[in-house]
């Protein structure tokens, strides 16, 4: 596991805290962990999202990937 230290704003350090007091999380960096992990779900789930209106909105491709790529980059 690799360790970074990020400045964070008060608010945002007393989130944390209450977060370990409650029992949330286990302490500062299982409650930060926590947080990244929730806000990679939350992305996955708005490119679904995103994706399925492409898809209603008619913004889809079809055929072989490669000839497709090839006509984007042209």
């Amino acid at each position: 596991m690799t360790t970074i230290s990020v400045p964070i704003t008060g608010e945002q350090e007393k989130f944390i805290n209450d977060l370990v007091k409650s029992g949330k999380a286990a302490n500062k960096a299982h409650a930060v962990r926590y947080a990244i992990q929730r806000l990679s779900e939350e992305e996955a789930v708005e490119s679904v999202l995103r994706a399925e209106q492409d898809i209603k909105e008619g913004r889809v491709f079809y055929g072989d990937l490669d000839k497709l790529a090839k006509k984007m980059r042209a």
